[in-house]
This record gives C-alpha cells, sequence and structure tokens, in this order.
C-alpha cells in the first residue's frame, strides 16, 4: 500500500539548453515530506538523466537525498544525508563545513528551491540568508552555497546566489514550486 500522498506535480522546460524536468511533492504519513523527480537534459553536447529524491522532516529541513542516472556515458550514483546533529555526509563519508546548512541544493533542478521556502515561510517585505549545501554534480562533491529569498509578493520572491553570480525574481506556485526561474527554468503550461 502506498503510504505518500502527492500534494503537487510539476514539469519544467530547462531554458539555458535542451532540457526538462518533472517532480512531484508527496506527504508521507510520518509528516516529512519528499521529492522525487527527473531531470532529462543535455550536458555537454550528450543526453543526461537524473533522478533525485530528497526526504525532509515535517518542519522542511533536509534529511537524506539521492541522485542517480547518467550524465553522458559517466554514471552518477551520490547519496546524501544530514545527521540529526548537523553533520554532513556523501555517500557516508563526512564532509566538514556544512554543519550550518539545513538545506540541499541540487543545481541541475529547481525542485529543491521549494525546501527553503517552505521551511523560511517568510511574510512579504521579509527576507533571509539560507545557506544551503550545494551538489556539484560534474565533481560529485557538496559545498556551501550562500542563498538569500526575500518575499516581494504572494507569489514573487527576489533570490540571490551570489557566489554563482545569479540573481532574479522566482515566481511560485500556491505549493512552493518555483513556476519561473529566470534564464533557467519555466513550468510548462
Amino acid at each position: 500500500m502506498d503510504t505518500d500522498r502527492v500534494v503537487a506535480s510539476v514539469l519544467w522546460r530547462q531554458l539555458d539548453v535542451p532540457g526538462h524536468d518533472a517532480c512531484r511533492l508527496e506527504h508521507a504519513v510520518d509528516g516529512s515530506w519528499q521529492l522525487d523527480g527527473t531531470a532529462v537534459f543535455l550536458h555537454e553536447g550528450a543526453p543526461a538523466r537524473l533522478h533525485y529524491g530528497v526526504v525532509c522532516d515535517p518542519a522542511w529541513v533536509f534529511r537524506r537525498g539521492r541522485v542517480s542516472g547518467w550524465l553522458g556515458a559517466r554514471s552518477v550514483e551520490l547519496d546524501i544525508e544530514r545527521m540529526v546533529a548537523g553533520a554532513w555526509t556523501l555517500n557516508g563519508v563526512p564532509v566538514p563545513g556544512l554543519e550550518g546548512c539545513v538545506d540541499l541544493d541540487l543545481g541541475f533542478t529547481p525542485a529543491t528551491n521549494l525546501t527553503p521556502l517552505r521551511r523560511l515561510a517568510l511574510a512579504s517585505g521579509h527576507a533571509a540568508d539560507a545557506p544551503a549545501v550545494w551538489l556539484d554534480i560534474l565533481a560529485g562533491t557538496l559545498q556551501v552555497l550562500p542563498q538569500r529569498y526575500t518575499r516581494r509578493g504572494e507569489a514573487t520572491y527576489w533570490y540571490e546566489a551570489p557566489s554563482v553570480g545569479y540573481a532574479g525574481t522566482l515566481e511560485v506556485t500556491p505549493d512552493g514550486f518555483v513556476r519561473r526561474y529566470p534564464g533557467l527554468w519555466e513550468m510548462e503550461p
């Protein structure tokens, strides 16, 4: 019996390279939140397919995730976990320096912007820094990604990630999925 309840699902079109991403948000009977999706895109001239699963606790704090698939001829199998004490592991190996982060950012999908947006629950006009652990899918490493969200309206957030040189207005659905991520992603109608 399926114990998860699908809350929302989305299909995005990638704007910077050919690609799509399909994702659904599930609320499990234990109160946890789960993202389950697959991104298919062109990577360095070759097809790529990455399946991802992310689990957050009832307060939207990241607990564990998995990315599997391939980038061209290269296989990808990564398990990420945030321990209760705040330590992070990648494929079971501790990664120091990430203890202050509670969100995971998978740079190949807009799905993981949902978790800090839901966790922060910002009122209009309020802002918060939300440094995330960013998965560098090419290097297979985790690192801190400074991020800041400012809620500008009912469905808009100003988003800044200065270390990667990105800033723009994110448009979101009532469920928290990004509808429009300028220059990178757009929800299919």
